[in-house]
């Protein structure tokens, strides 16, 4: 046996003990956010455990072992003279100020997902075969819309649309667009709500998504928007001016032949934009601690999605620019650039 490296293996030991705290940590968020523990506590000042069971008649036992946790995690605020804990504004906007970009709870939410069923994980991983969408845990589907949720409400309309040639002009007179992949349809209302001369299509190939987005325009009582069950490379609408796939392409077993439906759907002179995670080019550009969470949560839900689906592509979520640019030219997009980014997206407009 190789002698083992002593400071290493210390370095090493180190890191992983970290790395499973802070994994423990996430649940401690999520446990807290689902009881509302951190809400009761945004504006409350410092609070002992007793008070904080008073205000959320939650246990005073569990609350203590729980606030202790988030102490040591940095989540909340400890003082130890007065044994009294407290939430911080930063804290706050992280763990429970719901809407903002800044809040990591939909995160944390699907990262609970995929633990939720790392059975199905570990045989999919071990067989090598793929894993349907519609086979994850229903709570990914609601976390991954709860994540991705603030980050498009702060970006889409202010940012990204605007970045594309001619787009925003023509949705404001009044323009068709289709949002595949829409998931639960937070982007598609978003731009229903925001552009009410234009009408929106929202499609995806996952029917419980769909009927969720349509509860949802009901319930905001938009007459602009429709949602249909359909895949990306077979569905019917056509004559869009403007078509966009949301950190969704990756996840498509025939993205090249999604690309070439969507233009085929496109007006002559309509505009694709794809965004998906940010990521360089090779994986020597992608040594961070982002890229790692992308990664993993690749092998566990996009990978598996995508060898799940006729043409079993495995783009994976850290396609980069060079091969995300590759597939929307095989798909007959003669003109792809990067529109614009953001620390976790990369925006892609493709022209026929």
């Amino acid at each position: 046996m190789t002698e083992l490296n002593s400071k290493k293996l210390e370095a090493l030991t180190e890191k992983v003990m970290h790395d499973a705290a802070g994994a423990l940590a996430v649940l401690m968020a999520y446990l807290g956010d689902q009881a509302g523990v951190y809400a009761a506590m945004d504006g409350a000042g410092p609070l002992s455990s007793e008070d904080l069971a008073k205000r959320t008649g939650l246990n005073e036992r569990y609350l203590r072992e729980w606030l202790s946790a988030n102490a040591i995690a940095g989540y909340v605020d400890y003082d130890k003279d007065a044994n009294k804990f407290s939430l911080n504004e930063e804290q706050a906007t992280v763990f429970t100020r719901e809407g903002q970009p800044t809040c990591l709870q939909g995160f944390f939410e699907n990262i609970v997902s995929i633990y939720e069923t790392y059975d199905k994980a570990v045989e999919t991983f071990k067989s090598g075969k793929g894993r349907p969408w519609s086979d994850q845990s229903t709570c990914c589907f609601c976390s991954i819309d709860r994540f991705f949720r603030p980050g498009y409400n702060a970006n889409l309309i202010d940012n990204w649309i605007p970045a594309l040639d001619g787009v925003e002009a023509q949705l404001k007179s009044g323009g068709k667009i289709a949002d595949i992949g829409c998931g639960l349809g937070s982007s598609s209302i978003l731009m229903a709500k925001t552009y009410p001369n234009s009408k929106v299509v929202g499609i995806d190939f996952h029917a419980p998504s769909i009927e969720a987005a349509r509860q949802k325009a009901r319930d905001e009582n938009l007459t602009n928007i429709e949602f249909v069950v359909a895949r990306a490379q077979d569905f019917e609408e056509a004559d869009f001016d403007f078509a966009c796939v949301f950190d969704a392409l990756h996840d498509m077993g025939d993205p090249i032949g999604a690309a070439q439906h969507i233009k085929s759907a496109l007006k002559p002179n309509g505009t694709f934009m794809v965004v998906e995670p940010a990521a360089g080019d090779t994986l020597a550009d992608n040594m961070g601690p982002i890229n790692q969470i992308f990664y993993s949560g690749s092998t566990v839900v996009c990978l598996p999605a995508s060898l799940s689906q006729e043409g079993q592509y495995g783009l994976g979520a850290q396609a980069g620019e060079a091969r995300l640019t590759k597939v929307l030219k095989d798909g007959g997009f003669t003109s792809v650039r990067r529109a614009t980014e953001t620390p976790t997206n990369i925006i892609l407009e493709g022209r026929p």
